[in-house]
């Protein structure tokens, strides 16, 4: 198996950023990402920007990806393209569950390929941070990092359903809690109290690798 391949050799490739913001007048949560691909920067481009492509490695989407235009992901978010720099950034709302976020890519050359950094900006339920921290959103961002890289590596799609298996088994727990445990330590960084991060660790790790309950049979 590659590096890429690997998810736990992947997650290490992550360096992770937690900012606190402000956008009009509410305080915000900036969750920030960066990896670099072994890949051409048009090619990382093109992947995360053709809906042909797009459910190789995240979703299948549909709408108007124009600047202006809406987008569906299935199952997924929604929002507004506001900016498309092609090859370099764009720009989305990122609308889920009744809620608006705001997420900007950008794409730059790196020593070894492209440097992907994904920044996604929300206004955050404080009981919802103190719960599951910044874990809830930034492991399920890796997963999708991951999934990226095993695309642009080796062209082979990422089977969501085989990957959500696996992250109930000790592999998926050892990802969600080397992730998890970046983006808690980013959050102390940016000044949360260490015990409460700690503890919140461990709810999202929860979150993450148990299994749902199965369903009655009728």
């Amino acid at each position: 198996m590659s590096a890429t391949a690997d998810p736990i050799t992947a997650a290490r490739m992550v360096a992770r950023e937690i900012r606190t913001g402000e956008r009009d007048g509410a305080a915000t949560k900036v969750l920030v990402a960066r990896r670099t691909y072994r890949a051409e920067q048009a090619d990382v481009w093109d992947a995360l920007t053709s809906p042909e492509r797009l459910p190789r490695w995240f979703l299948p989407v549909s709408g108007d990806l124009e600047v202006g235009g809406r987008y569906q992901f299935e199952g997924n978010a929604g929002g507004l393209v506001e900016r498309c720099d092609a090859p370099d950034s764009l720009a989305a709302t990122w609308e889920f569950g009744g809620q608006v976020s705001w997420m900007t890519v950008n794409l730059s050359k790196g020593e070894g390929g492209t440097v992907l950094e994904l920044v996604h900006e929300a206004v955050v339920d404080p009981e919802m941070w103190r719960q599951y921290g910044p874990g809830a959103v930034g492991i399920g961002w890796d997963g999708s990092l991951y999934g990226l890289g095993v695309y642009l590596e080796t062209g082979t799609p990422l089977d969501a359903a085989e990957f959500e298996a696996w992250m109930t088994g000790p592999g998926g727990v050892e990802f969600a809690r080397l992730a998890g445990g970046g983006w808690a330590q980013a959050a102390v960084d940016d000044g949360d109290d260490r015990e409460a991060a700690d503890a919140a660790l461990e709810n999202v790790v929860a979150f993450y690798t148990v299994a749902p309950p199965e369903e009655p049979q009728a």
